[in-house]
């Protein structure tokens, strides 16, 4: 009975903290969905909510916004055209990394957490030199790459547990049967790692629908993200707080819908190890 009390009262405490931490970490969320539907001098004023207060106005002035517009339709294609380049990047190195037995074969691999580990701060100007110099700054193609630079290295580390923990008799059965080295990757260890793809694919779409530094700097008008598009709304001599947290939540729900579309294979990737602390 004492062991059975023990594990019952383990059991709750740890479903409270879980539910205090969920309280936490989704209190912001409540609170700009809720502002996105108050008018901006009721905010201000820090008045309680009422029901009564609730207003479609700031919706449609955001998405009215030519510049919000332009922020989400690139932020989308940015997002999604980076995701696909890293992933099939980064699948390829680490496929080679995990397979191919060569000298310094540790020592690239840790580079490429090295290079992770770098400030972005760090890189911008460098980037924002280079890209001058190649007349691709301000431009969707030259922002992809700014985003496929820092989340290559995360999609390596990511998959590396999931191409080491293949069996090589499948590539050797396949070699065997005249497959070639590239038709193993792609028809054997692309679907045996999919979970993993998958994983890789929703952290790396986050990392590039977050991202602000890059973004800010190395876009102007043509090639804004969301993230700078909703920057723009604080200034001006008026505080906008109702459209800004409208967009804001306006810029949750392709993160929803990818996350959510993705769920059952986001689940069977993180259990099988391809997130490890």
């Amino acid at each position: 009975m004492k062991k059975r009390t023990r594990t019952i009262l383990t059991s709750t405490i740890i479903a409270i903290v879980a539910f205090l931490v969920l309280i936490i970490e989704l209190y912001p969320i409540g609170i700009t969905i809720v502002n996105g539907f108050r008018r901006d001098i009721i905010i201000l004023s820090g008045q309680p909510f009422k029901l009564s207060q609730l207003t479609t106005r700031s919706y449609e002035l955001v998405l009215k916004n030519p510049g919000f517009q332009l922020g989400m339709k690139n932020s989308i294609i940015i997002g999604l055209l980076s995701t696909g380049i890293s992933v099939l990047i980064g699948a390829m190195a680490s496929y080679g990394i995990a397979r191919f037995r060569f000298g310094w074969r540790n020592s690239l691999a840790y580079s490429f957490l090295v290079f992770r580990m770098l400030p972005q701060i760090s890189l911008v100007i460098a980037l924002y030199l280079m890209f001058t110099n190649l007349g691709i700054r301000d431009t969707v193609g030259g922002i992809t790459l700014a985003h496929t630079s820092f989340n290559v290295p995360y999609v390596i580390w990511l998959l590396l547990p999931f191409f080491t923990a293949v069996d090589k008799a499948y590539e050797e059965a396949a070699m065997v049967d005249g497959a070639s080295r590239m038709g193993v990757f792609f028809r054997i260890f692309l679907p045996i790692v999919a979970p993993g793809l998958v994983v890789a694919a929703v952290f790396a779409f986050l990392n590039s629908w977050n991202e602000f530094l890059y973004a800010l700097i190395l876009t102007g008008v043509k090639a804004k993200t969301a993230p700078i598009a909703i920057n723009g709304l604080i200034g001006g001599e008026t505080l906008t707080w109702g459209q800004v947290c409208a967009a804001g939540t306006l810029m949750l729900v392709p993160v929803f819908i990818f996350t959510l579309g993705m769920q059952k294979f986001l689940i069977r990737g993180i259990t099988a190890g391809g997130v490890k602390g």
